[in-house]
């Protein structure tokens, strides 16, 4: 097993989601924590980084050691995989292109 680590604003948006929805998200977390390469690989500045579908959602995450999966972001698929590189590179200090 692995240890699961989400922002905390992740834990608001995730307890505060419509009951179904949030039993998606729970299920889909714990399979990540048995099985942590089911999501697929990202590409270029993303590829440290995975993500999983959920419905229409998508779960992106990366895994920061053999133990620990951090949980990057939570959000539609029309808009997550923008709002992540942004968070992206705010981590890392850069700009935006």
């Amino acid at each position: 097993m692995h240890k699961l680590r989400l922002p905390e604003h992740l834990v608001v948006l995730i307890r505060d989601l419509h009951p179904e929805i949030k039993g998606r998200i729970l299920g889909s977390l714990r399979t990540l924590d048995m099985e942590p390469y089911t999501g697929r690989r990202l590409k270029d500045e993303m590829e440290e980084l995975r993500s999983l579908k959920v419905k229409r959602l998508r779960i992106v995450y990366r895994l920061a050691t053999q133990e620990e999966i951090q949980i990057v972001a939570i959000g539609p698929r029309e808009q997550i995989y923008e709002e992540t590189y942004r968070l992206i590179m705010k981590e890392k200090g850069g700009r935006l292109l």
